[in-house]
């Protein structure tokens, strides 16, 4: 899982993103999102903060998710990380 983590944490610093990146509360909170969900493509939402905000591209399927894009949203400026790129 470390790797996974780390692989995320390149995406977001390659995307310019300067604040605190951490990985397991983005994952944990999109693990916690789609427990009950249906297989299917969602956007969700998650906001950690009084400025800073997620919105998470991904599909849910039967035994994982694929995260497909991450757009953090901050009170100056909005990054849009690509997962499938």
């Amino acid at each position: 899982m470390e790797e996974l983590y780390r692989a995320i944490e390149e995406k977001i610093r390659a995307a310019g993103y300067p604040g605190e990146v951490d990985v397991f509360a983005f994952y944990e909170d999109i693990c916690e999102q789609i427990g009950d969900k249906d297989e299917g493509t969602y956007i969700l939402m998650s906001k950690t903060g009084d400025e800073i905000w997620y919105e998470y591209e991904l599909s849910v399927m039967e035994d994982n998710f694929n995260l497909s894009v991450m757009t953090i949203h901050t009170g100056e400026r909005d990054y849009r990380i690509d997962f499938d790129a």
